[in-house]
């Protein structure tokens, strides 16, 4: 394994730790979570109707993409997935003014953008284990 091969594994590893963890220490206090976050945008012109379900929403979709960023399955879709979640959660924050959010935001999209950009440095993924085993010999 080269360099840029163990940068790529250690970002990508690294995300989806970070995203796994956000959604799993929002499981058990879902209902507060989501109350919170809907709070947050009532004086906001998003209706509260479509605000709801995504709060809900967010912490499952942090622990799917988080798992399948750590194990490497189906990278450059999860990758994908991920850009467009950020991109939902930007447009959320731009809503809510919280530019500061934007902030922080922007990075993990950019984080995203340069594992995307780099998917040629890709190893250790369960998805490159599964082609290896179904290679015919």
């Amino acid at each position: 394994m080269n360099n840029n091969q163990l940068a790529f594994l250690l970002a990508r590893i690294t995300l989806g730790i970070n995203f796994f963890l956000h959604g799993l220490v929002r499981i058990p206090k879902l209902v507060n979570f989501a109350n919170g976050v809907t709070k947050g945008f009532e004086d906001t012109l998003l209706p509260l109707i479509l605000v709801k379900p995504m709060a809900y929403g967010i912490p499952i979709v942090e622990i799917i993409l988080g798992i399948l960023l750590t194990l490497g399955i189906s990278s450059r879709k999860t990758l994908t997935a991920t850009a467009v979640f950020i991109i939902i959660l930007i447009s959320g924050s731009a809503f809510k003014e919280d530019w500061g959010a934007i902030n922080v935001q922007m990075l993990y999209a950019l984080f995203v953008f340069f594992l995307i950009k780099n998917l040629s440095q890709e190893v250790w993924t369960i998805g490159s284990k599964i082609n290896q085993t179904n290679k015919p010999q």
